[in-house]
């Protein structure tokens, strides 16, 4: 039997997200607390959720090309491991060091210091073709699958986007795809509540079926996005990547050339093993998107520019924190910069 959750401010139950860490404390008034935000700004938030990606790549950097250095082959040699440990991945580093060089011959450069506006120009024109922003606009319902292993934060990020899509006077309706997990179903109700967005979800059940019933009320309640959640799964686990092809396929059916949009969200943390996950879920679904979540806690963080190398899809949203707030459309400049100023 299918659900359909219409949000009230009920108590929320203890299956629910965590709180945003960044919460303010209780005396202080919604008002003040979207004042202070916006008094940070993205750009600074960023910095911070950055933080300690900064600390460790931009920190060693800053070293390596100190004042006095000479541009020579041991200084390329230090890049090329910093970079790696970085997780930027061999075929990226090789690939932003090729570049420097040509840059260091045909300008004269003779100075260490000189190759860290170089590496970070370097760096912006490798991420610049994934700076593509998501528009939900062409199509209604637009329908957007997410896709991901266990714990990348997809329910998260639905929430999130929810939060997103309706701050640009677009409703949202929220499909509790994730039929496997046990408590998907009733935190995916928490951030339909947490939004006031209706959730299609079933006890028991079928994914594919689920969210074919939340595309027909979706284009019955005339609705401009839908969010459809699926379970987690890794590349290795056959039965399942196929049992998520049926899920895409059921979608085309219900609405010819939708998905509009396959976001796979993917854990900054896992380094390299992000590089993986993009290539077999691409294979598998055709991924169109990626969303990069819990960038605020890796300290490395270069697998941005794996992935920029190996498989160059749009990363249409990065997630800095736990806040409602805290996930943006992709800026291949403003991330740099954030790496690197110290």
């Amino acid at each position: 039997m299918f659900s359909f959750f219409k949000s009230k401010p009920p108590a929320t139950p203890d299956a629910s997200p965590p709180e945003p860490a960044s919460a303010p404390a209780a005396a202080e008034s919604p008002a003040e607390t979207a004042a202070a935000g916006a008094r940070l700004g993205w750009a600074q938030r960023l910095k911070q959720g950055l933080a300690k990606t900064r600390d460790k790549l931009g920190g060693q950097l800053a070293g390596l090309f100190g004042v006095g250095r000479k541009i020579d082959a041991e200084l390329f040699e230090e890049l090329e491991t910093i970079l790696i440990t970085a997780d930027v991945g061999v075929d990226a580093t090789h690939h932003l060091l090729d570049m420097l060089q040509k840059r260091v011959r045909r300008e004269n450069l003779t100075e260490a210091s000189d190759l860290q506006a170089a590496l970070k120009d370097a760096l912006v024109e490798l991420l610049a073709p994934l700076e593509a922003p998501l528009d939900v606009t062409p199509h209604k319902p637009f329908i957007l699958m997410l896709a991901g292993v266990n714990g990348a934060g997809k329910t998260t990020t639905i929430g999130k986007l929810a939060k997103l899509y309706q701050s640009q006077g677009l409703s949202v309706l929220l499909a509790a795809g994730d039929t496997f997990r046990a408590a998907a179903r009733e935190q995916l109700q928490v951030w339909g509540e947490r939004n006031n967005v209706t959730v299609v979800s079933q006890e028991k059940g079928d994914s594919a079926a689920v969210i074919f019933d939340a595309i027909q009320a979706a284009r019955a309640r005339n609705i401009d996005v839908v969010l459809a959640d699926t379970a987690g799964r890794l590349p290795t686990q056959l039965h399942l990547m196929e049992e998520i092809r049926k899920v895409k396929r059921v979608i085309e059916k219900a609405i010819p050339g939708a998905p509009h949009e396959v976001l796979l969200v993917l854990d900054a943390n896992t380094g390299q093993n992000a590089v993986t996950q993009v290539k077999a879920f691409d294979d598998a679904l055709g991924v169109t998107g990626l969303a990069l979540t819990k960038l605020d806690g890796t300290a490395k963080g270069g697998a941005i520019a794996a992935i920029a190398q190996a498989r160059p899809i749009p990363v249409r949203y990065i997630g800095v924190g736990e806040g409602l707030d805290d996930l943006r459309p992709f800026d291949a400049r403003e991330f740099v910069e954030a790496i690197f100023t110290l």
